[in-house]
């Protein structure tokens, strides 16, 4: 068990958290903001709130001198320069920062498509492409002060699955999504960003899309073992997760993981899993769930989520549920130190190179 403070040396040997300094305990809540720049209702509600963080879609990104400063302007506001801010920002069809003012990243399922190439040497070139994608993504989104990344998807999709998770996962192959999904996670955090592994405990074996509807799962307890919880099971080290909003039916039939305490405690933090790093619950707004946006915060923490994530930049939905919220438990709040811990300056790299190099592997190089 890890104790109420940390000390953990970085490279030149200073504390990343001094141990005469308690952990910080902002509020157990990430929230979104409605543009390209922080209004001032905004601000002052999120000096008022004190979220732990912040988390950027589509709507929120136009350039890089745009997106720093508006960056900037949410740490602001809370008074905290080391704020995390979120994104999704996986490559192909979810990607927040796109071309012209960015490079376009492949979709994960191309990595698996490489591997299936050949037995051997297509899996050594997917986990090198895979990492190199980790640190080409790291390096976009630190560029602009961005600390954390929701990806790699670790969801193994079956035949007939809804299509909202597809080329998002690398393979159907549990082990290979374990072998890329850690090349991935390791790009990122050579490149100095906080990974997020997605939808523990499993979304790819849904046949609904939970942004419209709330997904059942049939499958039996002893499949799900096998391959849905393989992934998250192998990479439970890793110190963030998203939890999603799926029943499954084996487990608890009358709630999804992210409202389940059983789901929560006897696979994400039990056995099955045993996840010990800091969980948030996938967006509040998405229609899987039910009642009004404060009931949904008030679900997701009785569950055992240990932040509650907010995605749609309404204020009026954020003013509703903050005072639902309550500020980090000393549980999550060292789980929130021991992931920045984690975090370091990017390791020097030849972006170009690895560029080219990435570009190779894929097949994708121009003549």
């Amino acid at each position: 068990m890890w104790g109420v403070w940390l000390s953990v040396p970085d490279s030149v040997g200073r504390n990343l958290v001094d141990p005469a300094t308690p952990v910080a305990r902002p509020r157990a809540v990430v929230f979104g903001c409605a543009g390209l720049e922080v209004t001032p209702d905004e601000a002052a509600f999120f000096h008022e709130a004190d979220p732990l963080g912040f988390i950027l879609f589509r709507r929120n990104c136009d350039s890089r001198d745009q997106m720093r400063r508006l960056v900037d302007d949410l740490r602001a506001s809370v008074g905290r320069p080391d704020a995390p801010v979120l994104i999704d920002q996986e490559g192909g069809r979810v990607a927040r920062m796109r071309p012209p003012h960015w490079p376009a990243h492949p979709p994960m399922g191309v990595f698996g498509a490489l591997a299936a190439r050949d037995a051997e040497a297509g899996r050594e070139a997917a986990q090198e492409a895979a990492w190199i994608n980790g640190r080409l993504l790291a390096h976009m989104l630190a560029e602009v002060g961005i600390t954390v990344d929701c990806a790699p998807v670790c969801d193994v999709p079956v035949e007939g699955a809804h299509d909202i998770i597809g080329d998002r996962a690398f393979s159907r192959d549990p082990a290979l999504v374990i072998a890329l999904a850690r090349a991935t996670a390791d790009g990122l955090l050579a490149g100095g960003v906080l990974p997020v592994v997605k939808h523990i405990p499993g979304h790819g074996r849904a046949f609904a899309d939970s942004h419209a509807e709330l997904p059942v799962v049939e499958a039996d307890r002893a499949t799900l073992e096998a391959t849905d919880f393989a992934p998250f099971r192998a990479l439970a080290d890793l110190p963030l997760a998203m939890v999603a909003h799926v029943v499954l039916k084996a487990i608890d039939p009358t709630a999804p993981a992210s409202t389940s305490a059983i789901v929560v405690r006897e696979v994400v933090r039990g056995p099955s899993i045993g996840f010990g790093g800091l969980l948030f619950s996938d967006d509040l707004s998405m229609n899987a769930l039910q009642g009004d946006p404060r009931a949904r915060a008030e679900a997701v923490l009785a569950a055992g989520m240990d932040v509650v994530l907010h995605c749609n930049g309404d204020l009026a939905e954020m003013r509703s549920l903050v005072d639902a919220v309550p500020v980090l438990s000393g549980a999550a709040a060292e789980r929130w130190a021991r992931a920045e811990a984690m975090r370091h300056a990017p390791e020097p790299a030849d972006i170009a190179a690895l560029t080219t190099r990435l570009a190779e592997l894929l097949g994708t190089a121009q003549a």
